[in-house]
């Protein structure tokens, strides 16, 4: 996983500063709120609800246990009709093939379908290093693209933005990308809405190559399909002569009947709406509709590492719907900035470190950037028990041990900086293993309850810095109950 996000202060650090950011927390706070709450009214409507949840994940689950065959079966339909597929290990592969596959049209530029998968790898730069320009076209990654800046949000990666400052981008950037913007433009949403249409439509219209990723693909027909609310996909995916589809090999179901399924939950999940305004399926080509040339790549990147673990390998279920955002208390405070990934949020968190390793600072700290709430695997439309992986991952980071390296078994040792939760693990587990001094260890603070302290010392400081020691009761548990059934004699 390339580093678009990489060399950002570790998880706690980048927080700390975001939350600081009273606009950034005023954004967020209203509109993970907005989107939550429509959600909640979306998925009430349907009475079975949690038995399509549980056929997602089925579907999900069966894929990943068989993604081999289900892959070379889509390679097999794609290929017969008409399309070529070419497998990426990690991201400079996948950025190597998408460069000389554009190269060979002899294009410049390239219209884009929003894109994590592109985004994972760096595409963009990639492309821009080999004297290709890269056009975004759903309305917040261009927001985001004409800022200079980095997507926050799964779903609305301008989510950290107003329409004020929205506005204010549009006037000061869009002139060196294209179309101007309108003089006198102001904030009003249809205003802003305007602007990006006629700006985006001369790129539309001039494009040969464009790069899309896909919400699934169907292993039976060779399908691809791409969810969007706003019409620029459909333009790019039907428009341009030539169609390059980079997508994850997780994506696969097997067959178009699964689809079904999604058609459903996703939308709800995402946009809160009965079913998503474009919908767009292609198969291979056909003369005459759509492009005449189209490429899927197959990217790995770490999936297949991710697959071998298993709890961690649930990860791969996610439909990156972003409900799990818009639930999270900590994201709603820290923003998704904060992740240092193109994946933000809970998924994030358990994603990230998977298909990156916890060899960075900011990956070892991913998995402990959660309350454990648990309120992401109650929203999750194909049941990611995150917080069981989060618990997992933690685990990995402060103990170390196996895992698997690009194909390959290796022992990891643990992340710095926790000898001090090892030493206190391992004195737990000695005191608990001994019934009788644990039942010493406990009268000995009942007697010494009036001397707690406010504050712990050392690696303890930083936990006391925003909570309170616990009153110790007057005696323990072990004697209460004892005395309990003293009493309770004839």
């Amino acid at each position: 996983m390339t580093g678009t996000h990489l060399g950002m202060p570790a998880f706690p650090h980048a927080a700390r500063e975001a939350v600081r950011d009273e606009v950034l927390r005023a954004n967020l706070r209203h509109a993970t709120h907005t989107i939550r709450d429509k959600r909640a009214r979306a998925v009430a409507e349907l009475e079975d609800w949690d038995r399509l949840r549980a056929a997602g994940k089925a579907v999900k689950d069966h894929t990943l246990a068989h993604l081999d065959r289900y892959l070379l079966q889509l390679e097999a339909a794609v290929t017969a009709a008409g399309g070529t597929v070419h497998w990426a290990a990690d991201a400079d592969e996948a950025n190597r093939i998408v460069t000389e596959l554009v190269r060979a049209t002899g294009e410049k530029e390239v219209v884009k379908v929003k894109s994590m998968a592109t985004q994972e790898i760096g595409l963009n730069e990639a492309l821009e290093a080999a004297g290709i320009a890269a056009y975004e076209t759903d309305l917040a990654e261009l927001i985001v693209q004409l800022g200079h800046d980095r997507p926050s949000h799964i779903l609305v990666p301008a989510i950290h933005r107003n329409r004020g400052e929205i506005r204010d981008i549009f006037a000061a950037e869009m002139g060196a990308w294209g179309r101007p913007a309108p003089d006198g433009l102001g904030d009003d949403p249809r205003e802003l809405a305007e602007a990006a249409r006629l700006h985006l439509r001369e790129k539309f219209l001039r494009a040969k190559v464009a790069v899309s990723g896909a919400n699934f693909m169907v292993a039976e027909t060779g399908t691809l399909v791409v969810f969007e609310s706003e019409g620029n996909g459909r333009m790019c995916l039907t428009l341009p002569e030539t169609l390059i589809s980079v997508v994850g090999i997780e994506k696969v179901i097997p067959t178009f009947r699964d689809l079904e399924i999604f058609l459903q939950t996703l939308p709800r999940s995402s946009t809160a709406e009965r079913m998503n305004p474009y919908t767009t399926m292609w198969t291979g080509v056909i003369d005459g509709d759509g492009p005449s040339v189209f490429h899927l790549v197959l990217l790995d990147n770490g999936r297949t590492d991710t697959l071998a673990d298993a709890v961690g390998r649930q990860a791969l279920r996610c439909i990156r719907c972003s409900a799990c955002l818009n639930v999270c208390p900590v994201y709603e405070r820290a923003g998704g900035h904060a992740y240092g990934s193109v994946y933000p949020g809970p998924i994030g968190a358990i994603l990230s470190p998977q298909l990156r390793g916890t060899g960075s600072e900011i990956d070892a700290t991913l998995p402990y950037a959660s309350t454990l709430c648990g309120a992401c695997y109650e929203v999750c439309p194909v049941a990611i028990d995150i917080p069981e992986v989060l618990v997992h991952l933690r685990e990995r980071v402060a103990q170390g041990g196996p895992v698997t390296r690009e194909g390959i078994r290796v022992r990891i040792r643990p992340a710095d900086g926790h000898t001090a939760e090892r030493a206190a693990m391992r004195a737990a587990r000695l005191l608990l293993d001994r019934p009788g001094a644990l039942r010493a260890g406990e009268r000995l603070l009942a007697r010494a309850r009036r001397l707690r302290p406010r504050r712990l010392p050392g690696p303890g400081r930083a936990w006391t810095d925003s909570r309170e020691l616990p009153e110790l009761p007057e005696r323990s548990f072990r004697d209460w109950w004892a005395a309990r059934e003293k009493e309770a004699r004839p």
